[in-house]
């Protein structure tokens, strides 16, 4: 029988001695199973220490996640092995997971989960996801996103460096631009730029930015940036300023997403100085973003904030 347990005033425990638990927070309760699946085996991480990173910073993360839909990207044995994409919602699932419908050019209608409180946050995790990967725009207008954004990826031959100087480049580019703009590390290779904008203009306006902007900055730096979308044509020793990610239905690696990578490496908010300063991917791991978030708390707030978001109009 699953054990049943409930959420301390302090902090949600998963039990260490349980292979399955019902986890009863609030008013819902949520089946967690096979708890002592190794997830990185190297590194002696379970399901159950993936599943309590992610109740450890809940408090930060879900309202990054808030009434978006979450396309599942699933490791049902782990970050080393096999994953797969799954849009609708399973069945059966608890009837407290809501969802969004999301009609697509084939005319079929998609039933996508929403991260809306933890019992849901611990659900899709327990579905075997390791990292999370919304919507750009909310549910209420899945046509108008709230943020644009680059994904820094580095080309063969490009190490992290390269990455850095490319996103002073982006962050010094926005600045004269006069948009407000965050960093995170990916967690994986790269570094994504952030830019909070007010709801307004439609995805493919926000792509034409984006790719406008990108294109202007691979001419500007030739030998640092590219904006090459055919992978074949990219030169070597470049970073990839990726415009495309914000195309419809794209998404990206959430905030304080754990990516299924060697290290347990965590996309995490990092201020301009940290990029200046010559951080790397490394520095940032589920053994010790926790920790990090208690001391500096949500670095990209802005990014909820209504206030100090910018009109893209005025670029349209």
């Amino acid at each position: 029988m699953p054990v049943q347990v409930k959420k301390s005033q302090s902090r949600l425990l998963i039990p260490p001695d349980a292979t399955d638990v019902a986890l009863t927070v609030g008013k819902r309760t949520v089946s967690l199973t096979n708890l002592n699946k190794p997830f990185w085996p190297d590194l002696g991480i379970t399901k159950r220490n993936l599943l309590q990173y992610y109740a450890d910073v809940s408090e930060w993360l879900l309202p990054h996640l808030n009434d978006r839909a979450m396309v599942m990207k699933r490791y049902p044995n782990g970050a080393y092995s096999d994953f797969f994409f799954m849009k609708r919602a399973p069945s059966p699932r608890p009837e407290w997971i809501e969802l969004c419908s999301i009609e697509h050019d084939s005319g079929n209608i998609i039933d996508f989960p929403m991260i809306q409180d933890l019992p849901a946050l611990l659900w899709v995790i327990n579905l075997g996801c390791i990292d999370l990967n919304q919507w750009y725009a909310r549910c209420d207008d899945i046509d108008r996103p709230d943020y644009l954004h680059f994904d820094l990826d580095p080309v063969t031959g490009a190490d992290f460096s390269r990455v850095r100087e490319t996103a002073l480049v982006v962050h010094e580019a926005l600045e004269k631009l006069g948009m407000p703009n965050l960093a995170k590390t990916t967690g994986s290779k790269g570094i994504h730029v952030y830019i909070p904008i007010v709801r307004g203009p439609t995805q493919k306006e926000v792509w034409t930015f984006a790719k406008a902007l990108a294109q202007s900055l691979a001419q500007q730096h030739p030998e640092l940036i590219t904006a090459e979308y055919r992978v074949a044509k990219r030169p070597k020793g470049r970073v990839l300023v990726d415009y495309n990610q914000n195309a419809w239905g794209r998404t990206l690696a959430s905030i304080y997403s754990v990516r299924p990578r060697p290290h347990a490496t965590v996309s995490t908010p990092v201020t301009w100085r940290e990029i200046e300063r010559c951080i790397e991917l490394e520095d940032f791991r589920i053994d010790n973003v926790p920790t990090r978030l208690r001391k500096t708390g949500d670095l990209w707030k802005p990014l909820l904030d209504r206030k100090g978001r910018f009109k893209l109009e005025k670029y349209l």
